[in-house]
């Protein structure tokens, strides 16, 4: 299977100042900017001139486009701190380990499959898609560390240590219960699904050649044939053993009664009394003690 991440790193060679530096100050600075907003319109009227609706993009409102990310916030203040820190500490984290040029392409990736998702549903069923929002853009910047970094280890409600890949099974599971609690509400509870697709790209083949695989028959073949060879040998120690023999050699272990056809001979320069089969009388190192 071939690895669309190649391309990606391909690009980000060729292209080495693709991207805006330090993208997700932008982005959490959006939502930040938003937030104060509607505290101080003290109402949400705002947040309908910057959700997502198709129809309202294609009669000329296009900041939409780019404004729907900003609405992915929740209301109050202190939840509202935590998650704004949080999509800052992973952008900035997967920055620093991809590059620029890779951290955008990624979050330009989840953009353009939820833009097109959004319009897709909207020829399709009629669905403005204004409940569409970017949160989970932002979630799947948190699959992508939990895969890069599955032992980091983050302070759950800040006080309980909890490491990534723990975090990311569980909210993996929560996206399969929203989709399946929200059908009513379909196409819309698709969007985790939407929101994975950049996630695939950079990290699907590596999943997949990660999976438990089957052993080939070749794998098998090979494995049996080590096992038979080790009985064989453990058969043949056995014989040797109960055989009574009068010189055994002390390197291979070959003796007067297993292989008849050998010569035996003790050794003048090994300390004590050695016995040496005719291939190593020559051919060892002498006993000292």
């Amino acid at each position: 299977m071939k690895d669309p991440m190649r391309l990606v790193e391909r690009f980000a060679y060729k292209h080495p100042h693709f991207g805006i530096p330090h993208l997700i100050r932008y982005l959490v600075g959006g939502c930040v900017l938003s937030w104060i907003l509607c505290i101080l319109l003290g109402n949400l009227t705002l947040l309908t001139y910057l959700t997502f609706d198709a129809r309202a993009i294609l009669h000329g409102q296009l900041w939409r486009l780019v404004t729907f990310l900003f609405v992915s916030f929740d209301y109050n203040p202190l939840l509202a701190l935590l998650t704004f820190y949080f999509y800052y500490w992973m952008g900035t984290l997967l920055e620093q380990y991809w590059g620029t040029v890779q951290f955008n392409l990624y979050i330009l990736l989840g953009w353009f499959f939820t833009v097109l998702f959004g319009f897709l549903m909207y020829f399709i069923t009629g669905d403005k898609m204004v409940g569409m929002t970017g949160y989970f853009l932002f979630m799947s910047m948190f699959f992508a560390v939990a895969t890069l970094f599955p032992d980091m280890e983050v302070l759950l409600f800040m006080i309980l240590p909890v490491k990534m890949k723990w975090l990311a099974l569980v909210d993996l599971g929560l996206f399969a219960y929203m989709i399946v609690k929200n059908v009513s509400q379909f196409p819309l509870n698709l969007l985790p699904l939407v929101a994975m697709l950049n996630y695939l790209v950079f990290f699907g083949v590596e999943l997949w050649n990660r999976r438990p695989r089957k052993p080939s028959d070749t794998v098998v073949n090979f494995r049996r044939e080590t096992a038979r060879i080790r009985r064989e040998e453990e058969r043949t120690r056995r014989e040797q053993k109960d055989q009574l023999y009068h010189h055994k050699c002390s390197v291979c272990g070959r003796t007067d009664a297993s292989n008849p056809e050998l010569e035996f001979r003790y050794c003048s320069r090994c300390a004590g009394y050695h016995c040496f089969c005719q291939e190593h009388i020559n051919n060892h190192i002498h006993f000292t003690e």
